[in-house]
């Protein structure tokens, strides 16, 4: 059977390509966006957010997306040793750093031709993010691309220890840590939760509560950019931060009360930049973290000390598998009063 032709419609056609690592999605959009301005990969993040904010929606929303829907938009980049730039999305805006997105990006690059001459065993693949030039390296042999590691921007502690009065739960004492982005930190057993067994509703409500909390009372900032200075989320842990050679469990709630299906890529390089600030890690030791909502796992270790701005940092390497879930081109129709997009909550 021939594939279908495009059905009826008006305006541009978005090509995407969907894939997802540890079972958070990604879709990665190829063709249909205008162009994108902007002297820089943060620039072309502000100008996507103020001019096309209307196509993240049609992308990532319902009925051709859905609440927690991933989107990657490649773009380029001022940074002549980038071999792609890229924005990233979600229910609420656009992310400045995504793990998950930059191991499915790694795999997509080589398979896609977006490297002249992929070498074994692995590719190297430069991915310029909003937070900064991360490299990736993909498992590359005999024609097939598998697991991809990555190599993130310097990530650090921001604060530990750090008081919130949360609503309903009073006085909590949680961590903040960089790894692209800016999350808070704090174990589950703290509001009589398991980050594997109990209900995710619960565990978006303390999480949601957590962040808002943050929000309010701590006033956050980054020495590169005030484009970094946001929290993304709250990462709700089973408190077992000391090495291992036994997973740890975490649940990234993240954007708008989104959950992460993976372990949470730069949830992971800012969890092991916390453990390594506080000497429960050293370098090189390599750590499993799986995922409460689906068990799937990635892998971090500290490898270099460095320094961000005032911050003693250091870059973290994580490794993950991402695979393809298909391909397809999105339409609209002008007497569809539901084709902007929409979302139940």
């Amino acid at each position: 059977m021939e594939l279908p032709k495009l059905p009826p419609h008006e305006g541009p056609v978005l090509t995407v390509v969907d894939m997802h690592t540890g079972g958070e999605p990604l879709r990665i959009i190829l063709n249909g966006y205008p162009e994108v301005k902007g002297d820089s990969v943060l620039a072309k993040r502000r100008y996507v957010r103020e001019h096309l904010d209307h196509l993240r929606k049609v992308l990532m929303f319902e009925p051709r997306g859905h609440y927690d829907m991933y989107g990657a938009l490649l773009v380029q980049s001022e940074i002549s040793e980038a071999d792609l730039g890229v924005l990233f999305m979600h229910n609420e805006g656009y992310s400045t750093m995504c793990g998950h997105a930059v191991i499915a990006l790694g795999r997509f690059a080589v398979d896609y031709g977006m490297v002249k001459a992929p070498t074994s065993p692995e590719t190297q693949i430069n991915i310029h993010c909003p937070c900064g030039l991360v490299k990736a390296f993909v498992e590359y042999s005999n024609g097939k691309t598998g697991k991809v590691r990555f190599q993130s921007v310097p990530a650090f502690a921001f604060a530990t220890d750090v008081t919130v009065s949360v609503p309903g739960y009073g006085d909590v004492s949680v961590d903040i840590s960089y790894g692209g982005a800016l999350y808070a930190f704090v174990s589950a057993e703290k509001f009589g939760l398991d980050v594997s067994m109990s209900r995710t509703k619960d565990l978006v409500d303390v999480a949601t509560a957590v962040t808002n909390a943050v929000k309010a009372q701590v006033k956050l900032h980054h020495p590169v950019s005030e484009d970094l200075a946001f929290l993304y989320g709250t990462i709700l842990t089973d408190g077992k931060d000391a090495f291992s050679d036994e997973p740890t469990a975490n649940v990234c709630v993240f954007a708008d009360a989104q959950v992460d299906r993976s372990p949470t890529g730069s949830g992971v390089t800012a969890r092991i930049a916390l453990q390594y600030h506080k000497g429960l890690i050293q370098l090189n030791q390599t750590r499993h973290f799986r995922s409460g909502t689906t068990g799937s796992i990635f892998t971090g270790k500290a490898v270099q000390d460095t320094v961000c701005g005032q911050f003693k940092a250091v870059v973290v390497e994580v490794s993950g598998q991402a695979h393809y879930t298909g391909v397809a081109c999105f339409t609209q129709e002008t007497d569809d009063d539901l084709r902007a997009g929409f979302l139940l909550q």
